[in-house]
């Protein structure tokens, strides 16, 4: 199915009948809603770091190895600061809780930025798999806690300059006296504390309730294949077991999946807020 307007009117049906709705959302959702990793903004805001690192993009940027913690944490906190701290709720965020308001939703996401909590969406509802910008936790994960970094942010930004930041500012643990790191998972030692098991816990009786045999609607943006094994092979499996299930996959580079997964896939390539404007328009039709 090609035409534009075909595609909508159909996704818009499945999620006006749908009896649950899981958005599942990876960070081509935040691009779309322009976060900006490595356009004209980056370019400006990490205008430093670019000439002397020569950082393509803020998501490479966080794997280099500085030589000090002064350094990493100078870095970090500006990185916190300019995707977590700083923006509002993103219009098509917005516009995407606009669209499932009325529905029996939930989110699983691997966005780190908590725009669907800035949105409004119900924070019962939403799994943050990867973790958040807005917390840190012990380097070496000794002790199950996680704890806010926004006034740590505040205080090395404040106090940073040529991209370092007096010893003084630094976090430790308050355990083992190590040191802190952000709460993203990206090695062994990612934290995962009671809230986020409790996350985990809520998703899992939602999808266990209507993933197999009920009338599901799964609406996936953004998603590549950095990380697939967490929403999006689980999402085309879902479509594969069960006949009342459709994926709705909005994904301007990655549109598509399994063939046999084809005829209850609805793929969109074209800008999001496009195609989020579009279906809130016809589900209200419906």
């Amino acid at each position: 199915m090609t035409d534009f307007n075909q595609r909508i009117h159909r996704a818009a049906d499945c999620i006006s009948k749908a009896d649950a709705v899981v958005i599942g959302a990876g960070a081509g959702l935040s691009a779309a809603a322009g976060l900006d990793y490595s356009g004209p903004e980056f370019k400006k805001e990490f205008a430093d770091y670019i000439e002397k690192y020569g950082f393509p993009d803020l998501y490479s940027s966080s794997f280099y190895e500085f030589p000090s913690e002064e350094q990493r944490w100078a870095r970090w906190a500006r990185h916190i600061d300019y995707i977590r701290f700083r923006p509002g709720a993103m219009p098509l965020y917005s516009e995407l809780l606009d669209l499932v308001r009325s529905k029996n939703y939930f989110v699983i996401t691997t966005n780190v930025d908590a725009q669907f909590r800035k949105a409004g969406f119900d924070r019962d509802r939403i799994f943050e798999v990867q973790g958040d910008y807005g917390l840190m936790q012990c380097a070496v994960g000794c002790h199950p806690k996680v704890y806010s970094d926004k006034s740590t942010v505040q205080q090395i930004i404040a106090h940073s300059h040529d991209m370092t930041v007096d010893k003084a500012y630094i976090p430790s643990c308050p355990v083992c006296g190590g040191n802190m790191d952000v709460h993203v998972r990206k090695n062994q030692y990612f934290v995962q504390d009671e809230e986020w098991h409790e996350a985990a816990r809520r998703y899992e009786t939602f999808m266990s309730t209507y993933a197999d045999r009920g009338n599901v609607a799964l609406i996936e943006l953004g998603i590549g294949f950095n990380t697939p094994a967490i929403i999006r092979f689980p999402f085309e499996q879902i479509v594969f077991q069960n006949r009342n299930a459709t994926l709705i996959r909005l994904n301007s580079e990655y549109p598509d999946g399994p063939a046999e997964n084809a005829s209850r896939t609805i793929s969109f390539t074209e800008n999001m807020h496009k195609v989020i404007d579009n279906l809130i328009t016809n589900t209200s039709k419906e």
